[in-house]
């Protein structure tokens, strides 16, 4: 399979969920997991880690709170929970290997 083929074989599964084993060493060596977003011929973004929703969307009755590194808002959730997610940019000139579910 040649690189353009494996590209286009990548943007059919744009939304879906994925994952994508690269070249390094490490933990990105074991491979990134997340939703499909993009696929060029220069990179691939996968959203890996979906922010949380707000706890208290409407009206003000959420009150915001110090943390022991600063301003925390009630409307993020907990500490330890990353309230905009994670997207990973994969250069694909790094891409070993993609897997996708069958159907």
């Amino acid at each position: 399979m040649n690189f353009q083929s494996l590209i286009d074989s990548m943007f059919r599964y744009i939304g879906q969920t994925v994952t994508i084993f690269t070249t390094s060493g490490g933990l990105s060596g074991s491979g990134f997991t997340g939703v499909l977003l993009s696929v060029d011929c220069n990179n691939v973004r996968l959203l890996c880690n979906i922010g949380a929703a707000p706890g208290c969307p409407i009206g003000s009755s959420c009150t915001n709170i110090m943390g022991p590194y600063g301003m925390l808002n009630n409307n993020f959730g907990d500490f330890g929970i990353n309230p905009l997610g994670s997207v990973a940019v994969i250069p694909t000139c790094s891409i070993a290997c993609f897997t996708h579910n069958a159907i």
